[in-house]
């Protein structure tokens, strides 16, 4: 089992059934707390990607777009109205099986390493109030993002929080 950070190309997708049936089965089974894909779906995110990550062939997933991509998350449209530029954090998931080893942490680390570098002033993200998800709030805040606003979104069936980490 491989834990080095692996770069996801949507190439990769297209020609690895398995491992793109296995990002696939890892995002659908945390599907409240990140959103259902279908195949096209993901291979859609990965192509508009800034950064899309793996470790192992699914431990770990993060998908994050910068202010260039075109997606229509009402989340991502949330930042994109208001920052000329940022990172999008869309995704991060970690498999139950590879909990507990600091994948996301690593993820997140390297990800605000590449983003500093490239010369983002901010990487955003919006994280669920309802249904909660305290470990995600935990974990953000710990990493020194900030709450800038809550919206309802999907006809009012969901809650978020809007959140970002200053890189300067």
């Amino acid at each position: 089992m491989s834990s080095s950070i692996t770069a996801l190309s949507a190439t990769e997708l297209r020609v690895d059934d398995k491992l793109a049936a296995a990002l696939l089965a890892l995002n659908n089974a945390h599907a409240s707390e990140l959103s259902w894909l279908a195949p096209e779906a993901l291979l859609h995110l990965v192509e508009q990607a800034w950064r899309a990550w793996r470790i192992g062939a699914a431990d770990a997933l993060l998908i994050a777009l910068d202010q260039d991509a075109v997606y229509d998350s009402p989340n991502y449209r949330w930042f994109r109205a208001g920052y000329d530029r940022f990172v999008y954090v869309d995704r991060i998931v970690v498999a139950p099986s590879a909990r507990g080893r600091g994948l996301a942490r690593r993820l997140y680390d390297e990800l605000i390493r590449t983003a500093t570098e490239a010369g983002h002033d901010r990487v955003v993200c919006e994280v669920n109030l309802d249904p909660p998800n305290p470990q995600s709030d935990a974990f953000h805040a710990a990493l020194g993002f900030q709450p800038l606003a809550t919206a309802r979104i999907h006809g009012g069936t969901k809650t978020v929080r809007y959140m970002a980490r200053s890189l300067r």
